[in-house]
């Protein structure tokens, strides 16, 4: 029973931990759906273009109950509130559809937010269109676009996201001084790890 039980575990892991960005946006495309209105847990609706500020924008693709975003959420933290810093506005996108009723309910997000004292849009990608047009498919999974509302990465966090204290690397805050230095960024992709968003059948 137990040679049996492995495989399957191996190939469960695996699938949990897979990651992908073919089908993604590609870098340099303008932003898919700039305009649209998403329910932020302030009860407002804000779109991806009114959350930018001078030097871009970091949308970020997250959710309550991933083990991976809960993992990362202090670097999630950190790097969102350096974006801000930076004059880069943030916004994090829950397009977890299939548990809208559950543990990714709207009010779930807005005590989840308050729990992590999250100091910048968290919305609703109903019906995951959002993501849909990102071709994102992980939390965390992660936009970076300039002023202009241009792509320049798209990816994780960074280079380690099973173990902060092996990271090596900081694609998302590279990035962020790349382009807010005018400089050419020198990491565009990365492998997101994580889990599937959970879309509708």
């Amino acid at each position: 029973m137990k040679k049996i039980l492995l495989p399957v575990f191996i190939c469960s892991a695996l699938a949990f931990m897979a990651f992908n960005f073919e089908g993604a946006l590609p870098i340099g495309s303008p932003m898919p759906m700039a305009d649209a209105k998403l329910k932020d847990i302030s009860g407002k609706e804000v779109s991806m273009k009114e959350a930018k500020k001078d030097n871009g924008i970091l949308v970020m693709f997250s959710c309550n109950t991933c083990p991976y975003v809960i993992k990362n959420q202090e670097r999630t933290l950190e790097v969102a509130r350096y974006a801000q810093k930076m004059n880069i506005g943030v916004i994090l996108l829950n397009s977890n559809e299939a548990l809208r009723g559950d543990e990714d309910s709207y009010d779930a997000m807005k005590a989840y937010a308050q729990e992590q004292q999250y100091q910048w849009n968290y919305v609703v990608d109903k019906d995951h269109k959002v993501a849909d047009a990102f071709g994102a498919n992980r939390t965390p999974e992660c936009f970076l676009f300039d002023k202009d509302l241009k792509l320049v990465y798209h990816g994780a966090i960074d280079d380690n996201p099973s173990d902060a204290s092996a990271v090596s690397r900081k694609h998302l805050v590279q990035a962020i001084d790349e382009m807010t230095a005018g400089k050419n960024i020198s990491v565009k992709e990365s492998r997101s790890v994580g889990c599937t968003i959970k879309r509708i059948k």
